[in-house]
């Protein structure tokens, strides 16, 4: 299969061209299976649920061990922590991991039966990296209509305060799309894009996590995090979905696999298992 590596951030002229639905839409699920009904309405007043334990501690010890030995041979081959991107398509385990029934489950009770999963990329802030993640939305990068997409972020260290926890703007998600500035090199920031004083639209929640706990949050909520100034090490794996009536520009349907339910119009490619290299 193709390994073809796609962009993180795509040219912003290119996404300026797409006609893009970047509205909220709220979750309607009277008989979730996963979630309770008071996380549906916590999700689509907050824009996130945190806290969900998928992996037990021999488990996630089991995906820490990949993902050093998987971060050693990027290293090696010249990149960093955070260039592990679409994972999936050149990784069986990390297809595994998107994949995961448990994960899947939850993400219908949010999106509806027909799931596609089409990203995987390890965020690995090592001890005292200097780089922040600041304020955006994951729906500006995204060549994604309409917007009805969830990001789950699987802590494989644990998260927290001290060694620079994800954080959330709560309720953000009902502002839209937001005007970022593109920021640059000086700032140490992991993406290009930055949203100033995002406290204004809601107030900021810490999403520490034990490894093998994931949050949930909407492609419209505004998320960051601080430099970790830490000795210990933050990674997370952040696994991306969305409904299968969701259309991608720019070739990106080729990364979409089909995790529940169907594809009707054969939109998205569904590639197969990798096996690694």
């Amino acid at each position: 299969m193709s390994t073809t590596q796609f962009a993180i951030t795509p040219d912003t002229n290119e996404l300026d061209k797409l006609q893009r639905d970047l509205r909220f839409y709220p979750c309607c699920n009277d008989n979730p299976r996963v979630l309770t009904r008071e996380q549906i309405e916590l999700f689509n007043a907050n824009g996130y649920i945190r806290g969900l334990r998928i992996f037990s501690d021999t488990e996630i010890r089991s995906i820490r061990e990949y993902f050093d030995d998987l971060l050693a041979k990027v290293v090696a081959a010249g990149g960093d922590s955070y260039s592990i991107s679409t994972a999936h398509l050149k990784y069986g385990r990390v297809y595994d991991i998107l994949t995961d029934r448990r994960i899947v489950a939850a993400v219908k009770d949010l999106l509806g039966e027909n799931v596609i999963a089409w990203g995987s990329h390890f965020f690995c802030k090592m001890p005292h990296d200097g780089k922040a993640v600041a304020w955006h939305q994951d729906a500006s990068y995204w060549p994604l209509s309409p917007s009805k997409a969830v990001t789950v972020w699987l802590a494989i260290d644990d998260a927290d305060v001290e060694n620079a926890c994800m954080k959330f703007v709560a309720g953000s998600h009902h502002h839209g799309y937001m005007t970022y500035r593109p920021s640059d090199s000086t700032e140490h920031n992991v993406l290009n894009q930055s949203i100033d004083n995002a406290e204004q639209y809601g107030e900021v929640v810490c999403d520490e996590l034990r490894a093998g706990e994931v949050s949930l949050h909407n492609d419209l909520l505004l998320h960051g995090s601080d430099a970790n100034d830490s000795d210990r090490r933050r990674c997370g794996l952040t696994l991306r979905y969305c409904s299968a009536d969701v259309r991608a520009g720019l070739g990106w349907n080729a990364k979409g696999v089909i995790v529940s339910g169907v594809d009707p119009s054969g939109h998205w490619a569904n590639p197969p298992r990798p096996v690694d290299e």
